[in-house]
């Protein structure tokens, strides 16, 4: 007979193997609770990315170079520092530019519209079309404000053009009133409407450096790509201030340096090919970025030595406050800042992040703003940021986080530009509101001392995060309910963090702890239907105490997959209904090795049915006594059994 298994058994081998991987892949997300991808966030086709790509790197070229001539023209004196202390039209590939230098009134609209002629007319309406690029130079002042009835600004933005307001360590000032907003919009006068497509660009407003200030105003489809570009943006430069270096130099040479750097003479008007050139201290002669910190000495010959400094960050500041925002692609983009504050502002379907404070932007606050409808998240404290207060804010219907708070380091080893490996710290969140945005209400990734206190979370996919290696991390009287999976979690190498007098309700898990270090204390739960606590994975040293647990479902207080030392003790559990049916109890025994040792005797009881029932390569076999055959001996009388022995032996004779 054949040994190969008949089709029936090759079924019943082949449900086998189905229901195990089932049952594993079970078991694993009982054992994860559902580990979650973050969503994808502004998907952008690869040919327009490059297009606004290639639009941020012109107008980051346009500005530079722009500043390069003024700096240029101001350290060469003469003829030409005359010129450039007066307003004048910049030309350039990249468009036309009204450069206004620094003076000591500030330029007002009338200045505006004497200097920008035809590039910017008042309308029929009342309003003012800005239809020209608009440069302030170091100690410019732009003030916008009318005296009488309200301001608009419609800054063209159509296919293939776009203008913008940037001023380099200038004031920019948007002085509105609550009778009179000023009103700063993007427009496409083909369409006679705000600029809504951004993969040709976008007109901007951007303060690099000095301060900008603006109440009272309405800020409407600016913007694209990029942070700087992103529509209302304050940037600075990041670099450290550094002790000059003193290169020795040659008698007989003249040196020519840029405002505020330490050379003295003029350059030969016979040099204006190397007018944007910089001398390094190495002896290599290259295109100059227009920076202050480089001071060129060169002689006739040709030959050059050079005093080189570097500046102190120059570090942008301002406040924006009783404004609102719409339709930007970062509603507020913030960088390299001190002292920047924010107050009383909505901000609404920004393309992006509605709120965005990016590298370095320190001792910032945030208060009584409200972001809704970002495709992004709703506020960001990224890398590099700290002590950073968000306080009375509000984060609503976005499609990411509400409120993402990042203290981790600007690198995670070496790296190219040697950033350093320190994590940041001292943001905190306080008395806000985060309510059914995309994915998380809160998330904290690393940092040090990160808070987030007395605020409430309602709905998301969970409602307070805080992981990657954050350290002493305090989340305390807190406000959670809603959400879909899990309310508070803790996971991924957070140490010395301390969760206590929460309120969560209304969750499948109420507070969930995976490889964290973690005090969990007087914290009340209520309506969970899953878990009320639940401790995963490394949690040595945790402390589980003095909670208050109510709700329905398989445990109070889960904590058989934890490893380490944990101590739990007096957690009132009286409020807890325990529902573990069939299926619970089922799952709480489908662990892993119970799987696979359930797999081995099952297989052992199926290959004993299959030989019993004929299938298999032992069919038509059964199972046999060995003795069946034996014949049982009778019993005979005692006489009997002597007379035949005596007859054998008889015989025997």
């Amino acid at each position: 007979m054949s040994d190969t298994p008949r089709p029936r058994s090759r079924a019943l081998l082949m449900i086998l193997v189905l229901g195990l991987v089932a049952a594993c892949t079970w078991a694993y997300l009982a054992y994860t609770d559902g580990a979650e991808p973050p969503p994808a966030i502004n998907d952008v086709p690869q040919a327009e990315a490059q297009q606004q790509s290639t639009l941020v790197d012109q107008e980051s070229l346009r500005v530079m170079q722009t500043r390069a001539t003024l700096s240029s023209a101001l350290a060469r004196g003469g003829p030409a520092a005359a010129q450039a202390r007066v307003p004048h039209i910049s030309s350039s590939a990249n468009g036309q530019t009204l450069v206004l230098p620094q003076r000591r009134d500030p330029y007002r609209i009338a200045d505006l519209e004497r200097l920008g002629l035809e590039q910017f007319q008042k309308q029929s309406d009342g309003s003012f079309v800005l239809g020209i690029n608009v440069f302030l130079g170091p100690g410019a002042k732009l003030v916008l404000q009318n005296a009488q009835g309200p301001l608009v600004i419609r800054m063209r933005s159509e296919p293939g053009a776009f203008v913008s307001i940037v001023g380099f360590d200038a004031s920019i000032r948007v002085n509105g009133s609550a009778q009179n907003p000023v009103r700063i919009t993007s427009w496409n006068p083909h369409t006679r409407t705000a600029d809504t497509q951004v993969s040709d660009g976008r007109a901007y407003l951007r303060a690099i450096g000095g301060e900008l200030r603006m109440s009272h105003a309405r800020v409407e489809y600016l913007g694209f790509w990029s942070g700087p570009t992103g529509g209302l943006a304050l940037t600075g430069t990041d670099r450290p201030a550094e002790t000059a270096e003193r290169v020795p130099v040659r008698p007989g040479v003249a040196a020519t340096a840029a405002p505020g750097t330490s050379g003295s003479g003029r350059k030969p008007a016979d040099r204006e090919d190397d007018e944007r050139k910089t001398l390094l201290p190495n002896g290599l002669l290259v295109p100059s970025r227009g920076g202050d910190d480089e001071v060129e000495i060169t002689d006739s010959a040709g030959g050059s030595k050079v005093a080189y400094q570097m500046p102190q960050a120059n570090l942008v500041t301002g406040e924006i406050s009783d404004t609102s925002v719409v339709g930007n692609a970062y509603g507020i983009f913030i960088s390299a800042s001190d002292q920047t504050r924010i107050t009383n502002v909505t901000i609404g379907d920004s393309l992006i992040h509605g709120v965005l404070l990016h590298r370095f932007a320190r001792n910032a606050s945030i208060e009584n703003t409200t972001v809704t409808g970002s495709r992004g998240d709703g506020f960001v404290l990224s890398r590099g940021t700290q002590n950073v207060t968000i306080t009375g804010s509000t984060a609503e219907r976005n499609a990411g986080n509400g409120f993402t708070i990042s203290g981790l380091p600007l690198a995670q080893g070496p790296s190219a530009s040697g950033e350093s490996l320190r994590s940041f710290g001292g943001d905190s969140l306080l008395s806000s509101a985060a309510r059914d945005n995309g994915r998380y209400g809160v998330e904290v990734q690393g940092g040090i001392r990160p808070v987030v206190q007395t605020t409430e979370v309602v709905g998301g996919e969970m409602g307070i995060v805080v992981s990657k290696d954050a350290t002493g991390a305090q989340v305390s009287g807190n406000r959670v309910r809603g959400q879909s999976s899990q309310g508070i979690v803790l996971r991924d190498g957070v140490v010395s963090a301390r969760v206590s007098g929460n309120i969560v309700r209304e969750v499948p898990t109420a507070i969930y702890v995976r490889n964290a270090r973690v005090t969990v204390t007087a914290n009340t739960v209520q309506s969970a239907s899953l878990h009320a606590i639940s401790v995963l994975g490394a949690a040595g040293g945790s402390e589980i105490t003095g909670n208050t647990l109510g709700g329905a479902g398989r445990s109070a207080l889960d904590t058989a997959r934890a490893t380490g030392s944990l101590t739990v003790a007096r957690n009132n559990t009286g409020g807890w209904q325990d529902t573990a049916g069939f299926w619970t109890m089922v799952k709480r025994i489908a662990k892993p090795m119970n799987l696979i040792w359930f797999g081995v005797i099952l297989l052992i009881v199926i290959a004993a049915i299959r030989a019993l029932n004929g299938d298999g390569p032992r069919a038509g076999r059964r199972f046999v006594d060995p003795y069946e055959k034996q014949a049982v001996l009778e019993e005979r009388p005692a006489r009997e059994l002597r007379a035949a022995a005596v007859a054998a032996a008889g015989k025997g004779d």
